[in-house]
């Protein structure tokens, strides 16, 4: 199981981070430890987070992107993956996290 977690230099406070592959229980280490140095950063406005690579995610994913809401900074670039489709519908939680198109991001960072 492979994954990748790559953070953009901020930009405008926009910090941009792209995660690939496969995030289960055992592999959000990468993620965690980028959404909590993005969390704690004052200088950080928004955490832009691209999910459109990821290919497999569990509930421990899920339970990381709502850490990550509650710090009303978080933004999903580029739309929900296939690999989380399905939970978000299943937990009805949606709703809750603010899309932008990745253009948006682009032209800040």
């Amino acid at each position: 199981m492979r994954q990748n977690v790559e953070v953009a230099p901020d930009a405008d406070g926009i910090r941009l981070i792209v995660c690939t592959g496969v995030f289960d229980y055992d592999t959000l280490g990468p993620l965690r430890a980028a959404g909590a140095a993005a969390a704690a950063d004052p200088a950080v406005r928004q955490i832009a987070l691209d999910l459109t690579g990821v290919t497999l995610a569990d509930s421990s994913m899920l339970g990381e992107l709502l850490f990550l809401l509650r710090t009303g900074r978080l933004l999903l670039v580029g739309g929900v993956p296939r690999a989380l489709d399905w939970m978000f519908d299943l937990t009805g939680v949606r709703e809750l996290f603010p899309l932008v198109g990745r253009d948006v991001v682009r032209r800040a960072v």
